[in-house]
């Protein structure tokens, strides 16, 4: 067999087409044969075989894709070897022939070709994930053993396998077992490489991450083994950390040491994460040695990257990579980590400590020769950075602008103080290299700069708290220090930093040195003889000013500006292009927009719509063009509002005609643009004859695409028609003669269909909540017929936001009219596969009760729980008789269990049966806790503890600790913020609801008075029984009742 297979695997490398293709079915038919899996693993340990054969052969077994033989021996894997790989297909080979290819395999890890170990270890840690524990009991054994070898090279194949096999989804049964064996065996691979130590620290971290995943499940057994384990390890780290790092970057020919010290300290930030208890005695000695590595380490990454006088050594394996800059991110992000956790306070108090780590986070925060050539080649790369989104290029800068800002939030009176004295230090370091003739002489002043400008609001913050003391002396930088550096053309960035930094402390500055920044940058911008980050600079420093400057100032130069801008739609791209939109939506802030005029207007509406035309499927773009289309014809100057649109609404018109199934997505962005336009603040209404011009391009669109995201926009549209100037829909009839009216409901009527996919018509609920809101006599007849298809839908809804959408439109209804509402409901009944039929009364309570506790939105949960009290003040037989879900109940077999969804598919949760007047009042008692009154009690009626958990913080004795990590203060104001009576996070008030809902009578009104006054009135006339139902209520429904009724 091995030879029939060394024909078509060495044919497989051919580079003639046809060989390859044969010898590819040649393999598809030997692979049938089960024993082929002996045959291949022969052949790839075979040392006699050519090297490209055994690596072949073994690629394709495993998986790989390196060569194409790898696709067909991976079905095989997939297909034959177990049913645990979900394409399993059958006919898998017998248990003796597996064992053989296991033993063949775990041969191969300790093989002298590294890639042949490689290969082997993947294929091992593939079989393993079927065949651990129950058919391969031996594997663990097998593994330890070849660590414990002392072979370097089976260790590599071991540790290999096990970096693949941890990271798999192991059950929390297997990985306790494999941690217990594996964790003390694996801190004897210390003494061996650096490459070789550097896997298994990358796998002992992955240990640690599989038993932070654990240990709810198992809390006394992580417990154990992070007290028995985790400290030799912890000491095992500081004392490599200990070894001077210098030797280890200096005249070597690789750098596979620092591959190790990297490993390290990503593990050491998992475990800060994981463990925090177990470094808590080590983080005084960890800091200072880290602070220790970046000072050390600094003047070689002058030497190779600022700009580079020597090239750097690498790895010496190719499939690995190592840098200064890799490293010393690394270091800064387990700082900041300790800094973000609030320990080692009196470290990080120190103002010697943190002198010393800022002016390294300056050192290393400088801009590299890569850095240089890149921003001055690549507008976007530069924008992207300056705008910290650039997460390809995450390194030591990016990471030391994050530390300060962590240090600032913690310690921000020694950091400010202190980021003010290496400031002072940078700035005097760039003088003495300029005037020794040093080309480099800027980095450092703009690395300061830098640092400072990303954290600006948080030092903004604290200085305007200091009452006027300047410890971070802006005025002085700003009057004194920065004006010299405008005109150096010869630093570019450093004369765009000048402009930038002022930007972000703009709000500190006196209000004629803004302006004298704010007309520098103006010239820069219309200047032709600076270079791209200069300009861009500049345009990043108007968008700041904008805020800051005055307003009578801004009025006059925004047409200028405007026109400058204007062009550079036309030309630019991606983050460069972002950048200007953005700035231009600033000047269309300032004044309201009064010095617009409708020239202008129109000249940057047909610069917007260039922009949409090349940026279709860029959803960040289309979300800023929304924004500046929106703000453009809300401005105030008269005549815009339609100017703007006759010159917009042409194009989208034809782009909504010109829908296709295959290119939908244009019209949907259209119709993005579209609704914008219609959301106008600067008028009351629609312009006169909108919708008549709009109607038929949008219904088209419509009628011509299943795409649920054109069919949500056309929807929005159309809800912002009803709210917006409902008469205008009324009064359109298309060429057939339906009625914009009848339209509508056709589309309402297609979205309800069971077999349509809800996803597009998850924002039908707020088109026909606006339809009732403003149809008024036209739309009462309709109703019955509207009320019948939501509630026939219910049953098949899959989504609590579609189920919202079906819902809140009849409990507006009943809270219109209950009693009419409730009759047709009993009246009416709908098909169930179960029952032949159900009334839609039991339907829709079942439905309403199921998701009332997730309905969203300010407006829809108190119209919900309104409704709520209508039909429990009606006191009606019928809903009495209507059972709903109660609580959940607590099964033998899931009390005090963790519920994995294992365990959930196994064991699904079960809810009592209980009258609707009940859930209801429970509903109402639920929404009044929300509302503040009430506190968590327990079963008993006290009130309700929190368990103290086993994270490793409960003998922690800063202030911290008794905070939870945060300060007094910090703490007492996310407890209010977070507590009954704080902010309405669960309805962003600002993003899902408009300003017509916000403005209803029901968001404005009392809600906890109101809940409050109907309880009591329910129980003075002891209604629906309440008195009874009361026995139903837990303790804290109980409690809060009781305070209801007896204010």
């Amino acid at each position: 067999m091995s030879l029939d297979l060394l024909t078509p695997l060495v044919g497989t490398l051919s580079p003639d087409t046809n060989t390859r293709m044969s010898s590819e079915l040649a393999l598809a038919e030997l692979s049938k044969n089960p024993e082929s899996s002996i045959a291949l693993a022969r052949v790839l340990l075979s040392q006699e075989a050519d090297i490209s054969v055994r690596q072949m052969k073994f690629v394709a077994y495993l998986s790989c894709v390196m060569h194409s033989a790898g696709t067909v021996l991976r079905k095989y894997i997939n297909e034959h070897w177990s049913p645990y790989f979900p394409s399993f297909k059958g006919n898998a080979p017998s248990i003796e022939i597996k064992s053989v290819v296991r033993e063949a395999i775990l041969q191969g890890l300790s093989d002298p070709n590294r890639k042949i170990r490689s290969l082997c270890a993947y294929i091992l840690s593939t079989i393993a994930h079927s065949d651990w524990p129950d058919d391969y009991p031996a594997l663990l054994d097998q593994l330890v053993a070849l660590i414990s070898s002392n072979n370097s090279d089976s260790i590599h194949g071991a540790m290999q396998v096990f970096a693949d096999f941890i990271k798999a989804d192991l059950t929390e049964d297997q990985v306790l077992p494999l941690l217990r064996q594996l964790l003390p065996v694996m801190i004897t691979i210390i003494i061996h490489s650096p490459l070789t130590r550097a896997r298994t620290v990358k796998v002992f971290r992955q240990c640690v991450e599989s038993l932070y995943m654990v240990q709810e499940q198992h809390p006394q057994a992580v417990k154990e083994a992070v007290a028995n384990v985790l400290p030799s390890w912890i000491d095992a780290f500081q004392k490599l950390l200990e070894v001077d790092v210098l030797p280890e970057v200096q005249n070597t020919a690789d750098w596979d040491a620092l591959v190790l010290r990297v490993q390290l300290y990503k593990t050491l930030e998992t475990l800060h994460t994981t463990f925090p208890k177990a470094l808590a005695s080590s983080l005084v000695n960890l800091l200072q040695l880290s602070v220790l590595h970046l000072v050390t380490l600094l003047p070689a990454f002058t030497t190779f990257h600022l700009p580079p006088t020597e090239s750097a050594p690498g790895c010496s394996e190719p499939d690995e990579s190592v840098s200064l800059p890799q490293l010393s991110t690394t270091i800064l992000d387990f700082i900041a980590a300790i800094a973000r956790g609030g320990k080692s306070k009196a470290w990080f108090a120190n103002t010697s400590n943190l002198e010393t780590l800022i002016q390294a986070i300056f050192g290393w925060s400088q801009m590299s020769e890569d850095d240089e050539e890149e921003w001055a080649e690549n507008a976007n790369a530069f924008v992207a950075q300056e705008k910290d989104e650039n997460l390809e290029k995450y390194g030591p800068r990016s990471a030391g602008f994050d530390l300060i800002g962590s240090l600032i939030e913690r310690w921000p009176s020694v950091t400010v103080k202190c980021l003010q004295a290496a400031t002072q230090q940078a700035l005097q370091i760039s003088q003495n290299a300029r005037q020794s003739g040093q080309d480099d002489w800027w980095r450092p002043l703009e690395a300061s700069l830098a640092c400072s400008a990303a954290n600006s609001e948080s030092i903004t913050e604290y200085l305007e708290e200091e009452d006027g003391v300047q410890s971070f002396d802006v005025k002085n930088l700003s009057s004194e220090i920065l004006p010299s550096l405008h005109q150096l053309s010869a630093t570019p960035f450093l004369q765009g930093r000048s402009f930038v930094f002022a930007s972000k402390f703009a709000s500190l500055l006196s209000s004629d040195v803004a302006q004298q920044y704010f007309s520098a940058a103006i010239e820069v911008v219309e200047s032709n003889n600076v270079g791209v980050p200069v300009k861009l600079s500049a345009v990043l420093a108007i968008k700041d000013f904008c805020r800051y400057v005055d307003g009578s100032r801004m009025s006059q130069v925004a047409p200028r500006l405007a026109n400058d801008l204007g062009p550079l739609l036309l030309v630019a791209t991606e983050d460069t292009l972002s950048l200007t939109l953005e700035t231009i939506g600033v000047l269309l802030e300032v004044d309201k927009g009064a010095w617009l005029d409708s020239t202008l207007a129109v000249s940057l509406a047909t610069a917007f719509l260039e922009v949409w035309r090349k940026n279709l499927k860029d959803h960040i773009m289309m979300s800023i063009l929304e924004s500046n289309f929106l703000t453009l014809v809300s401005v105030s100057a008269d005549g815009v509002y339609e100017a703007v649109l006759n010159a917009t609404l042409p194009p989208l018109c034809q782009a909504l005609l010109s829908t296709t199934a295959d290119e939908s997505w244009v019209a949907g962005s259209a119709l993005d643009l579209l609704a914008s336009l219609m959301s106008s603040t600067s008028r009351p209404g629609l312009l006169p004859g909108l919708f008549e011009v709009i109607a038929t391009p949008l219904f088209h669109a419509l009628d011509n695409t299943e795409d649920r995201d054109v069919i949500q926009a056309a929807v929005t549209c159309l809800t912002l028609a009803v709210k917006r100037d409902f008469a205008q829909v009324l009064g359109w009839h298309q060429a057939d003669g339906r009625t914009g009216l009848q339209r509508i409901l056709g589309v309402i009527a297609r979205l309800l269909e069971p077999s349509k996919d809800e996803s597009g018509g998850l924002v039908v609920g707020d088109l026909i909540v606006q339809l009732i809101r403003q149809g008024g006599d036209s739309i009462k007849p309709l109703l019955p017929e509207l009320i019948q298809a939501m509630v026939l839908r219910m049953p098949t809804a899959k989504t609590a936001t579609f189920s919202q959408s079906l819902i809140v439109p009849i409990a507006l209804l009943i809270y219109l009219d209950s009693t009419a509402v409730i009759q047709l409901l009993e009246e009416t009944s709908i098909p169930s596969p179960d029952q032949g039929t159900r009334s839609a009364l039991d339907v829709f309570l079942n439905t309403w009760c199921e998701n009332a506790v997730t309905i969203q939105g300010l407006w829809a949960s108190r119209i919900s729980v309104l409704a709520l009290c209508q039909l429990f003040a009606s006191d009606r037989s019928s809903l009495k008789q209507v059972h709903v879900q109660g609580d959940m109940l607590i099964m033998p077999e899931t009390k005090d269990v963790i519920v994995t969804r294992a365990r959930a598919k196994k064991t699904p949760h079960k809810f009592a049966s209980i009258p609707f007047p009940l859930k209801a009042l429970k509903l109402i008692l639920s929404e009044l806790r929300s509302e503040g009154d009430g506190e968590r009690v327990d079963g008993q009626g006290n009130p309700a503890v929190d368990l103290d958990s086993d994270d490793g913080d409960e003998d922690w004795a800063d202030e911290e600790t008794q905070y939870q990590g945060f300060k007094k203060d910090e703490f007492e104001f996310l407890s209010e913020m977070l507590g009954p009576g704080g902010a309405n996070f669960d309805n962003d008030e600002d993003v899902d609801e408009d300003e017509d809902l916000l403005n209803d009578p029901v968001s404005q009104m009392d809600i906890k008075g109101h809940l409050v006054s109907f309880l009591r009135e329910c129980g003075a006339r002891n209604v629906n029984d309440i008195s009874q139902l009361t026995n139903e209520l837990n303790a804290e429904e109980i409690l809060i009742l009781q305070r209801a009724v007896h204010q």
